[in-house]
């Protein structure tokens, strides 16, 4: 395919080739030893004078980073960890030196050699001794005060993005801290890291559509995985007391601001506990988090929230009865329900002629958007909860819990079904529900049954959403903005 280049590209690359022509090429160079980081050479140099650098017995060192700014015979570089200016004096250097700094572009990466001195700003700044090119830049990068700010276009073409904006940088600095700080806490808290399939032959651990792939070898159709509930459950049966995983999960369904097909999660199981306790796990992690960074006062989706606070429990049915006037606690048939639905113009699927169902669309509808505070919402219906066990006080709910803030659901959270009998039976239920159109049904897994015969202990597990946790704590409204590389329709031809 032909490509076009702009003007100022073909003059990159004419330079380009006259310095292979010269015997100059910086592609072949395969290593550049660095003294220094420009930030440890601030920290090092910048509590001197002026005077006091003139009169310093400096040894040479040796940078590298991108040109990012020129002005006559100053110019700007950036490394990983700072920008620092730096001066050529062409007075004082050889006047080839010189030639070649004016030969370079904004972008072009750079080795330079000097030593610190100060302007008469008070502004410490690399005096060069010696300087050559690395890598050229045959872009043109975007303008320096009005940067790349299309949304799109910085999540298309992030290596950009992060070249121009300081702010994207600081996010995925902060997504590594934060990632760290979980892990952390709970290896300090005797959790044990595991990793398990990717691909899977069941569909199970979550209520969603999947990616399907073929194995070629195996001649046998595979999904991506939705959760990693399953196998991590398997873990709890073989001993593990307590177990977690952080990694990427796969959904074949839309993308939005808070939604990616591909995304990472961290679920993590305690055996011997149930979903009050995972509840204060799940308080105490976010809050050691956010303490940890400095981040206990996010802007997200337009509404400030502190994170020091307690966070709010509530039953979901109390919580629809207090916005909607409806009790479903006295509601007692699927007919009754349904027909209150249809009052309320809620549209239901051949699967959502039930009881529990309604609940859950009754308070997708009518609740999710007013819960602005932290707010633990329990009491899920069983038909929406399969691997989840029954409350003992009414068996159309279970032991289950969602995190809310700012109308979006954090984490999700249940005391695990560990009876093989009763999850059979759920299985089996959520089959019928596939056969009348649920496509995020999960699939009878006889494999998992099988392992829950052998025991597994009353067990409380957590999944925590770890892209939108992180939007929350860096105040950022879109999931393009905290993954490096989002999906992306294809550009327009």
């Amino acid at each position: 395919m032909d490509r076009k280049f702009s003007d100022q590209e073909l003059i990159r690359r004419a330079k380009l080739e006259k310095l292979v022509e010269q015997q100059h090429d910086p592609f072949v160079i395969s290593q550049v030893k660095r003294d220094i980081s420009l930030a440890d050479f601030y920290n090092q140099f910048n509590h001197y004078t002026k005077q006091e650098l003139i009169e310093l017995d400096q040894k040479e060192l040796v940078f590298a980073g991108r040109l990012v700014g020129v002005r006559q015979t100053f110019g700007v570089i950036a490394d990983f960890s700072t920008k620092m200016q730096i001066y050529v004096n062409k007075k004082t250097v050889d006047p080839s030196l010189f030639e070649v700094f004016k030969s370079f572009d904004l972008g072009d990466i750079i080795e330079i050699k000097g030593i610190a001195m100060k302007t008469n700003s008070d502004e410490l700044t690399i005096n060069v001794t010696g300087l050559r090119l690395v890598a050229k830049c045959l872009k043109v990068l975007p303008e320096k005060y009005h940067g790349l700010v299309d949304e799109e276009l910085k999540a298309r073409y992030r290596h950009v993005d992060l070249m121009v904006n300081e702010e994207a940088k600081q996010t995925f600095i902060l997504r590594s801290k934060i990632i760290r700080e979980i892990r952390n806490y709970l290896d300090d808290n005797g959790f044990f890291e595991v990793e398990t399939p990717m691909l899977q032959d069941t569909l199970g651990g979550a209520a969603a559509r999947p990616f399907i792939t073929h194995h070629n070898a195996l001649n046998k159709e595979y999904y991506l995985r939705i959760a990693t509930e399953i196998a991590l459950k398997k873990c709890i049966v073989g001993g593990f007391e307590k177990v977690y995983e952080i990694g990427r999960i796969f959904r074949n369904e839309g993308m939005d601001s808070t939604h990616n097909p591909e995304f990472t999660s961290i679920e993590l199981y305690v055996a011997y506990a149930d979903y009050l306790e995972i509840m204060d796990l799940t308080e105490t992690l976010i809050k050691h988090v956010a303490t940890k960074l400095n981040l206990t006062n996010p802007t997200f989706r337009g509404f400030s929230v502190d994170l020091t606070k307690p966070f709010k429990k509530a039953h979901m049915v109390d919580l629809i009865k207090e916005y909607t006037g409806v009790d479903f606690f006295s509601v007692k048939s699927d007919q009754e329900a349904v027909s209150i639905a249809k009052k309320h113009n809620i549209q239901l699927a051949n699967h959502q002629q039930t009881y529990g169902h309604v609940i859950n669309l009754f308070f997708e509808n009518f609740v999710e958007e007013k819960l602005i505070e932290p707010t633990f919402v329990y009491g899920h219906p069983i038909e929406v909860s399969p691997l989840s066990k029954k409350n003992k006080d009414d068996s159309r709910f279970t032991d289950r819990f969602e995190l809310f803030i700012c109308q979006k659901e954090i984490a999700n959270a249940y005391s695990e079904l560990n009876d093989p009998i009763d999850q059979h039976q759920r299985f089996l239920k959520q089959l019928e529900e596939a056969k009348l159109g649920n496509d995020e049904a999960n699939e009878l897994d006889i494999e998992f049954i099988e392992a829950l015969e052998y025991g597994m202990p009353p067990t409380g597990g957590l999944g925590i959403g770890i892209d939108r946790l992180i939007m929350l704590l860096t105040s950022n409204d879109s999931i393009r903005n905290v993954l490096l590389f989002p999906h992306m329709k294809d550009r327009a031809k």
